[in-house]
Order: C-alpha cells, then structure tokens, then sequence
C-alpha cells in the first residue's frame, strides 16, 4: 500500500484542489484509494459536502487512545472513500505536546489492514503536529506550489521540513514531488518561478502542470468532481496527466512496498529523534 501525504505549509497553493482530484484520477484509474482529511479545518471534508462526524468516527479517532480506528465508517464521495477531519483536533491539538506524538498515524496505519492500494492525506497549510505525522507515515510527498512568491516560499520550507522527517523519523519517505498549480502562462512571475523552481529541484518537479481554469475554480456541489461535472475541461485534463505522471515516478521508486524489517527506524531511536522534529512546533 502506498501513503502520499500532500502538503504545502502555505495557503493558496490549490493543495486541497489537488488533493480531492488526484484522489479521484486515482480512483477512475481503479486504484482503490482513502483519502484522510487531517487538516483541523476539515476544508476537504466541507468542500465534499459532508458534514462532520462524530470524533470517534473522524481522523480525530487516530490521537484517541480510547477510540478504535478499525470502527471509523469511511465515507465514499467523488469515487474514493474519506475519513473526515474534525474540530476535535483543534482542541486536542494542545494535549499533543510530547515528542512521540508525531508518531500517531504511522502506528494507526501499521495495525490497520487497509483494503487499499493508496492511503492519500490532505494536510493543513501550516507547519502542525497533524502534519507532522502524515509525513511520518508517508512514503511520498506530492507538493503543490502556485509560481509566486509565498508559495515557493511555503514549498520550499515543506521540502526542508520532509527532508528532516526522513533523516530523523522516516526512513521509508521516499520521494518528494512538486506540482505547479493555477499557472498563468500569461504572467512573467509565473515562468521566473517555475524557471527558478525547475532549475533548483530537477527532476522532483513534474513536468505536467495544473493551468488556471475557471471549471476548478467554480464552486461545485458536494461529493462531486471536476471529473463528473467536466471531464474534457483543462483543469480535468492537466490533473489527470499529474496523476499519471506521478505515478509513474513513485513506481519507479518501488511503489510504495514495503521494505525489510531491519530498514525501519527503531522504535528507541524513533522516539529519541521525535523530540527534534516536536521542536519544529515551538511558538
């Protein structure tokens, strides 16, 4: 099974966008994907048009140890199945203080037997703990940067803090991807940041890009898609080509299997690492 975590620790890069919509090329691809919503926002789960559940049936369940996973009721929207954020993790975000607590999700999913081929998590816009365990329990990393300042800005900080969640806590973060989004080929700060972009991290930018549509940007009715609305539009184009692309490039990297045992991080120095990354989240 593969676990993707698409993050950008800015707003505005369209990384809610491109989360819902790889998820659903994945989808009519047959791949059999969850999509996690862990942003305490719960964005996904809003723009979906599900409304919030209990926390015991939300991601909320994963940071409770009297809650069991296994009894979440996943929700099927837009051709794969979510788990719904919470505002539960708002609260329970200040109780998440020790270092081991980046841990949460990676050992959620190792005792879980998930019936599919992708588990894809949609993190906050922000540097959080929440975001910190998607990391810790990914494999790949798709990141969605808008060729303007902040963005790059945000991406580029994402792609640092990735960097040190996998010298210190996951080794089995394999790869890291950037996707373009919202380009404007008529704007010249768009082509100096892809130029700039493209120039410093090579061969981990796609080369597809997600253009400006006006059928992305449209409000759409709940647990619907760009895919069911307008397939032959721009936007459903460009993201079913990212999809393909990327893929492809994380087959290459092996696909998401499993490695052996003893290339896993140890659960000692799991912990002893855990208290470095915690302080990423020092006020």
């Amino acid at each position: 099974m593969t676990v993707l975590s698409v993050c950008n620790h800015k707003g505005g890069t369209g990384k809610t966008t491109t989360a819902i919509h790889v998820a659903a090329a994945l989808a009519l691809s047959g791949r059999r994907t969850l999509v996690v919503d862990i942003d305490p926002q719960g964005f996904l789960t809003r723009t979906m048009g599900l409304e919030e559940p209990p926390p015991e049936q939300s991601v909320a369940a994963f940071f409770d140890p009297e809650a069991d996973p296994r009894d979440i009721d996943v929700q099927e929207t837009g051709g794969f199945d979510l788990i719904p954020s919470s505002n539960t993790l708002t609260r329970r975000m200040r109780d998440l203080n020790k270092p081991t607590d980046v841990l949460w999700v990676r050992e959620v999913l190792q005792g879980l037997d998930l019936p599919y081929d992708l588990v894809l998590f949609d993190t906050a816009a922000a540097l959080t703990v929440y975001s910190l365990n998607a990391l810790v329990a990914s494999q790949h990393v798709l990141i969605p940067v808008l060729p303007e300042y902040q963005s790059v800005v945000g991406g580029e900080q994402t792609y640092q803090t990735t960097q040190l969640v996998e010298n210190k806590l996951n080794p089995l973060l394999e790869s890291r991807h950037i996707l373009f989004t919202q380009v404007d080929a008529r704007k010249r700060m768009h082509r100096t940041y892809r130029e700039y972009i493209r120039e410093k991290y090579d061969s981990e930018v796609l080369e597809n890009i997600v253009r400006t549509s006006t059928t992305l940007a449209k409000p759409q009715d709940g647990q619907s898609t760009i895919f069911d609305h307008d397939p032959n539009s721009r936007g459903a184009v460009d993201y079913a080509n990212a999809t393909d692309e990327l893929m492809s490039r994380i087959n290459d990297t092996g696909g998401g299997e499993e490695r052996p045992p003893e290339a896993r991080t140890p659960a000692t120095a799991a912990s002893e690492n855990a208290s470095e990354i915690s302080e990423l989240l020092s006020p």
